[in-house]
């Protein structure tokens, strides 16, 4: 007959060996149930910094709403070190990959052809089109795992490109126009929704830089506004070796001045009638050069004085911790006001249809009477009166700002649940 202590004992060391057993069973199923893999599909130029803006954009809303995801970036070839650099710096344990994928089904690189077998799902990023839909349809082809369209514009696709969106698990387009239109032409994705462009989440800084320059040009946070011009068509022939493109040309010529009158106006009205300066500054490579041309050259004595002309390109995290430091953003491109509102800064779009239908966004996030569309005469007077009503009442712009960040907030929360819910169990 045992006594009291050896029962006792004998029940320990069963309890002890149960959760000894329970452990072993729980450290077994973490180590299959292993951390999703994400390959993005992004990286379309480096010329501009809102196509640079796209990529750390989705990868800090991965980071933010699927936290436990690996994530490797496969780029497009022109990714240069400078910007692989700035990307690495805000992402430190990225692995970025570059190449293709051949009709055979290979990888044209060790690195890509590892990637493509590591990964659990492709996320095509946000940007101006179904950029990639050729490498997104030879990774379908040659390994059949299932992937999904992030933010994207849409105006119009071939059939074949059609059915690709279509054997997507979701496809999230950044303005309704886009959506709207691709309902009509028979895209038929299981999850199609209005989804912010990936832009608005960017978060890169580089404010040692930005602190400098603002020195070196009497430049004082809060006290200046942002002002970006830009052609109908960007003159890539400008910038790098291709012919020109007469039609193109000829257009930016015919509209140039039409265009960008209405700026070099609120540009004066802002110095002459507020006590703020302006930055005239670049997107892309090709608006320094217009900025001086159309805007600054043109300007009165009395006002230049209060006008900086950024003259060197820079990147997306000098550009951004410049932006939060004025007082707002104005102009003819999109993706510096996309990042200005992701980061609770005031920004005016003004588009012409060059530009897509991408600035209907503005009217999708709740800043309608912050978008001017420059095809339609009656609107462009608008413009002065909306800049001088932000530049003077700075406290009533940033609330406005705060209701349409909440909602661009929101739907990043809900399209990034979709992602997450697309991917395969592991």
């Amino acid at each position: 007959m045992s006594t009291g202590s050896e029962a006792g004992g004998t029940s320990r060391r069963a309890f002890l060996g149960g959760m000894g057993t329970a452990l072993a069973a729980a450290v077994a199923g973490a180590a299959a149930e292993r951390r999703p893999r994400i390959l993005l599909r992004s990286s379309w130029q480096v010329v501009n910094i809102g196509d640079i803006a796209h990529t750390p954009g989705v990868l800090a809303l991965i980071e933010k709403h699927i936290p436990g995801a690996e994530v490797r970036l496969w780029a497009s070839g022109d990714l240069t070190d400078e910007v692989a650099a700035m990307e690495h710096k805000r992402f430190p344990a990225l692995k970025i990959v570059k190449g293709s994928i051949g009709a055979d089904g290979r990888a044209s690189s060790a690195d890509l052809a590892d990637t493509v077998a590591w990964c659990d799902f492709l996320l095509h990023g946000s940007g101006p089109s179904f950029v990639a839909a050729k490498d997104i349809a030879a990774f379908d082809q040659a390994t059949g795992k299932p992937f999904g369209i992030y933010g994207i514009t849409y105006g119009g696709a071939d059939e074949k490109v059609r059915g690709l969106m279509s054997r997507a698990k979701f496809v999230t387009f950044r303005d309704t126009v886009s959506l709207a239109k691709a309902k009509a032409d028979g895209v038929k994705a299981p999850v199609m929704e209005f989804g912010p462009d990936g832009a608005f989440a960017c978060d890169l800084r580089n404010d040692a830089a930005a602190d400098a320059f603002l020195r070196a040009n009497g430049l004082e946070t809060g006290k200046f506004l942002c002002c970006i011009p830009r052609l109908r068509f960007t003159p890539y022939w400008t910038i790098r070796d291709r012919p020109m493109d007469a039609a193109k040309h000829e257009r930016n010529e015919a509209m140039k001045e039409r265009d960008i009158a209405p700026l070099r106006e609120a540009v004066a009205a802002v110095v002459r009638e507020t006590g703020l300066k302006v930055l005239v500054c670049p997107e892309d490579m090709t608006q320094m050069a217009v900025g001086k041309d159309m805007i600054v050259d043109k300007l009165p004595e009395d006002v230049r004085k209060g006008v900086v002309w950024r003259e060197r390109f820079w990147l997306t995290d000098e550009a951004l911790s410049t932006y939060v430091r004025s007082a707002g953003l104005f102009g003819l491109e999109m993706h510096s006001p996309i990042m200005c509102i992701g980061n609770g800064v005031p920004a005016i779009v003004c588009r012409f249809a060059e530009q897509t239908s991408k600035g209907i966004m503005w009217r999708d996030i709740g800043l309608g009477d912050w978008l001017f569309d420059f095809d339609v005469a009656e609107e462009i007077p608008k413009l002065l009166p909306a800049v001088l009503a932000m530049a003077r009442d700075p406290a009533a712009a940033r609330a406005k700002v705060a209701k349409a960040r909440a909602l661009v907030e929101r739907r990043q929360r809900e399209t990034m649940a979709v992602v997450a819910r697309s991917m395969p169990a592991r």
